[in-house]
């Protein structure tokens, strides 16, 4: 359930970056300055990161379930999703922080 309010964060997120690079574009505000589209990259990338991260979550839940259901289960901990998930937000961070200050 965690991992579902995340995703749904960061895909909302997303979108709502992208819209305001639209209604931006649409003002004719961030046309010039933007030539790379650093706000719709930005937007785009909380999406990915989103799908990524809920697709990742069922992945691993079905493991654990399966692992679970074994007679002979003995725990042995797996890579946290939410370590990938951390670097990823740190590197959209560190665009974001270069795309605002260029």
């Amino acid at each position: 359930m965690a991992w579902i309010r995340t995703a749904l964060s960061l895909i909302g997120f997303g979108f709502g970056i992208g819209k305001l690079h639209t209604y931006l574009a649409a003002a004719g505000v961030n046309g010039a300055h933007d030539t790379i589209r650093s706000s719709l990259i930005f937007g785009e990338s909380f999406i990915a990161l989103g799908v990524l991260g809920l697709s990742a979550a069922t992945v691993q839940h079905l493991r654990i379930l399966n692992r679970l259901a074994q007679p002979d289960f003995v725990y042995s901990a797996m890579r946290p999703i939410s370590v990938a998930v951390a670097t990823l937000l740190l590197l959209i961070g560190a665009f974001g922080f270069l795309a605002i200050i260029l």
